[in-house]
């Protein structure tokens, strides 16, 4: 039941008092992580370390929206929910990891949805997107060339009532759809542009990516949370319906915030929350 790290031991992750199997699905957080292409770098500076003081104590700084991480509405959409206004429920719950394969620029739209676990989803559901690209997640090739969700995706969401949406990819968007491409502070990469015509076959990324961010904007505008760059093992539970928890920090008009997202199944069905009984 136990594993020993550094000398201590631990329950493990797949076989615990519990009973309970947890499977990681974030990507490592920390120096030289990657980093969407107009964030500084994450820093991290020993304040106390035990040569000095006799305890470790450590300083940070970064960006809320590095490695595998949660939207806040009020991250792109002015006048909504910030992190710390957001219940408790939405941070926890069951849903579904789906698998739907993409390749360099293809859209997730509507009919992969459907096609892919149509008869699967229910109302209040976390979804999961497993497209393969956590396998390539790092600077580079990744942030800007990944495949992207696209409005009809988003309306499907509304429909089926996803309470929240997780991938394996850089944004809630399309990355032309966002400042890499020909928006807002954009386009960061605007040697993207020729390449887009030549991918396309003679089509402007202006022309099929006219809205700036509006699969952030539809889920945002109505409740549904985005976790972006989903990682770790995600490959151990697609096809799987699990519960799900990504606690944010309890952060004062937060933007959004770097989660450990973890995918919680229950194989002999024995473990029970506990329904709150004085002691």
């Amino acid at each position: 039941m136990s594993v020993k790290i550094r000398g201590i031991d631990f329950q493990s992750n797949t076989d615990n008092a519990m009973g309970l199997r947890f499977t990681n699905l974030s990507h490592r957080w920390g120096f030289q992580c990657p980093n969407w292409p107009y964030f500084e770098d994450v820093k991290i500076e020993r304040i106390h370390y035990m040569a000095k003081s006799g305890v470790l104590s450590q300083r940070i700084t970064t960006s809320m929206h590095s490695t595998t991480h949660i939207d806040a509405p009020a991250h792109v959409v002015q006048g909504t929910p910030f992190i710390d206004e957001v219940p408790l429920p939405h941070f926890f719950g069951s849903g579904i990891v789906v698998s739907i394969p993409k390749k360099k620029w293809e859209s997730i739209t509507a009919d992969d949805l459907e096609k892919a676990c149509g008869h699967a989803i229910r109302p209040h559901d976390v979804l999961i997107i497993n497209t393969g690209w956590h396998k390539i997640y790092e600077d580079g090739d990744y942030f800007a060339y990944c495949p992207g969700l696209v409005p009809s995706a988003a309306d499907w969401m509304v429909d089926k009532h996803v309470k929240v949406l997780g991938h394996d990819t850089q944004a809630n968007d399309h990355p032309l759809a966002t400042a890499i491409g020909a928006h807002r502070n954009g386009p960061l990469l605007p040697h993207l542009k020729e390449e887009y015509r030549i991918w396309s076959n003679g089509r402007d990324w202006s022309e099929d990516f006219p809205e700036w961010e509006p699969v952030h904007n539809k889920l945002f505008k109505h409740g549904i949370l985005g976790i972006e760059n989903v990682g770790g093992d995600l490959e151990e539970v697609t096809g799987k319906r699990c519960t799900f928890a990504f606690f944010p920090w309890n952060w004062d008009r937060g933007d959004g915030c770097i989660i450990r997202l973890v995918a919680i199944t229950d194989p002999k069905q024995a473990y029970r929350i506990e329904k709150g009984e004085a002691f």
